[in-house]
């Protein structure tokens, strides 16, 4: 016999939908900054068994730097800081890219833009 418990439990199970982007990765970084700025940015990834890196970059059309950081899956910290020195004034693509071991890949991104004093 079904009970209500088991039921409720069963459409839970139903419904639930994966994580979305938002959930599983984030991204903080200020908007703005005058050069040569320093951009510390801070991601934060939820604990799972099957991450396996953190790729962070700023790009632009003048400048490009990335930091690569592997991951141990749920024992990972949840919030990596990343700190890029002496970016020259221009538009900037901040991003941050959670590998899993499944080759699934989520992105999150943000501008930034460094200004002339």
């Amino acid at each position: 016999m079904v009970t209500a418990r088991t039921l409720i439990l069963g459409l839970s199970l139903l419904t639930a939908s994966p994580l979305s982007a938002e959930e599983r990765l984030t991204l903080h970084a200020p908007g703005a900054a005058f050069e040569p700025a320093i951009l510390r940015m801070r991601a934060s990834v939820q604990p799972d068994p099957g991450n396996r890196a953190i790729e962070i970059t700023a790009d632009s059309d003048a400048f490009y730097r990335s930091s690569w950081i592997p991951l141990d899956g749920d024992r990972a910290p949840r919030t990596i800081a990343v700190e890029f020195r002496n970016l020259p004034a221009g538009h900037y693509q901040l991003s941050a890219v959670l590998i899993r071991a499944d080759g699934e890949r989520t992105k999150v991104q943000r501008d930034f833009i460094v200004t002339e004093r």
